[in-house]
């Protein structure tokens, strides 16, 4: 085949970074991609057969080798030990088909100055599913990569947001204290890097932990991470931590908390930890109750388990196109949706306020999101219409713009892992699609 899989390595977030500071500079250099087509599971004929030829196998230990992970993302709990996030038994809340759809001919910008179509751009960004809902219908749907509606798609860090949801609407209930110190709910932290944090400073991502996501270096913090949660097999012989209990305790405090933003997927399981302690269930009973099964959604979701069984809050959760589209109208609309009030007015209040753009500004690579903050596990653009945006790695999206009444859910495998690569073209397809319902 003339493009051979690319290992992440070779398309790093530091590639990542690099890139687009060239693009900003005017530069017209990038990583060379393989074409989108190419890249298709059915096309690569991954897990075909009984069995699968062993060059054509997808295991735990070969998704980080593009293009692997676009089978992978949509299968990831025939690789590895999950727990159910139960939908509940109620009927599924409806979801119905606007009267006049966009197509796929939608011109969009192509953020380069040119123009492209609503299909190029999913095409190009290596999409597997795309939502579009206008007041709470459907004017756009799509499944690629042989992705069905039925199953649940990967949210990397999107899960992140989830756990941030949950957490705030536990302090909003006073459950949760946000100026407390981590070890007043999690003394197993108490000599961590968290032993002087707060829980709102976790929740924003201005803790000052020595860890790095660097996927370019094996030393990394993250492959540690990785391994710990059960998403990476742990190097023959290693003694590195198992779980993620393990692991967070092994992590030191590194400069001042609270001066400066710096992305790290560690803060999210302190987070999830201390939900699982605080209200005595597991995390995916947690979303089960206070959320799938209330919006009435249509398909069980998913968290991925580490191998103690520990659930993975940060970048674990699977769920489907549509049931994510459910909870974004239901973010949209203040917290209501199927008849019912599921998250309180109050705490959507606070994830829209954000937090200082200055300290978020502070953070290496952040240049591209100028203007935005990081509040709550979610992303802030701190733009005119007051839009809301979750965010995880390879180009998922959770796009909410309650001036346009528009809600935009984009599950995605791009080979650049950061979502920075292709932000500005995103965020430009966002505006149009806004335009375009505003239109209608």
């Amino acid at each position: 085949m003339p493009y051979p899989r690319l290992h992440f390595a070779l398309v790093t977030l530091a590639a990542t970074a690099a890139a687009v500071c060239m693009a900003s500079a005017g530069h017209a250099q990038a990583p060379q991609l393989p074409p989108p087509d190419v890249t298709q599971p059915a096309a690569l004929r991954l897990m075909q057969g009984f069995p699968p030829p062993p060059d054509k196998v997808v295991r735990l230990a070969n998704i980080l080798q593009y293009p692997n992970v676009r089978w992978a993302a949509h299968h990831l709990r025939e690789l590895g030990p999950t727990a159910t996030v139960w939908r509940g038994a109620g009927t599924p809340s409806a979801l119905p088909a606007a009267n006049r759809p966009l197509n796929d001919t939608l011109p969009l910008p192509d953020g380069q100055g040119g123009t492209t179509t609503l299909a190029d751009w999913q095409k190009a960004t290596y999409t597997d599913g795309l939502l579009v809902l206008h007041r709470g219908q459907v004017v756009y749907e799509r499944h690629h990569t042989g992705m069905q509606p039925h199953q649940p798609h990967v949210l990397w860090s999107m899960s992140k947001s989830l756990t941030g949801l949950l957490v705030t609407e536990l302090i909003h209930e006073g459950v949760i204290d946000p100026t407390a110190l981590i070890p007043r709910y999690l003394p197993e932290l108490a000599t961590s890097a968290w032993a002087d944090a707060t829980v709102q400073q976790t929740l924003d991502m201005t803790t000052a932990v020595q860890y790095a996501e660097n996927f370019a270096d094996p030393a990394s913090g993250v492959f540690q991470y990785l391994a710990a949660a059960g998403l990476q097999p742990a190097p023959p012989g290693s003694s590195a931590p198992k779980s993620m209990a393990e692991f967070l305790p092994t992590l030191k405090k590194d400069g001042e908390h609270g001066a400066a933003f710096a992305y790290k997927s560690v803060d999210t399981e302190v987070l999830g930890w201390l939900l699982q302690r605080v209200t005595g269930q597991s995390y995916a009973t947690l979303l089960s109750e206070r959320i799938w099964s209330r919006l009435g959604a249509q398909e069980d979701g998913y968290v991925f388990a580490d191998p103690n069984g520990g659930q993975s809050t940060s970048v674990g959760v699977n769920a489907t196109l549509r049931d994510l589209g459910r909870l974004a109208e239901m973010l949209r609309a203040n917290g209501r949706y199927n008849g019912q009030q599921i998250i309180a007015p109050a705490t959507i209040a606070e994830l829209r306020k954000g937090a200082e753009p200055a300290r978020f500004s502070k953070a290496p690579g952040t240049a591209m999101r100028a203007g935005y903050s990081y509040h709550n596990q979610w992303w802030v653009p701190h733009d005119a219409d007051g839009t809301l945006e979750a965010k995880g790695l390879m180009g998922q999206h959770i796009h909410i713009n309650p001036a346009a009444e528009l809600v935009v859910v984009k599950l995605s495998t791009h080979p650049v892992p950061n979502t920075a690569f292709t932000h500005a073209v995103d965020r430009q397809a966002f505006a149009a699609l806004a335009a375009a319902v505003r239109a209608r």
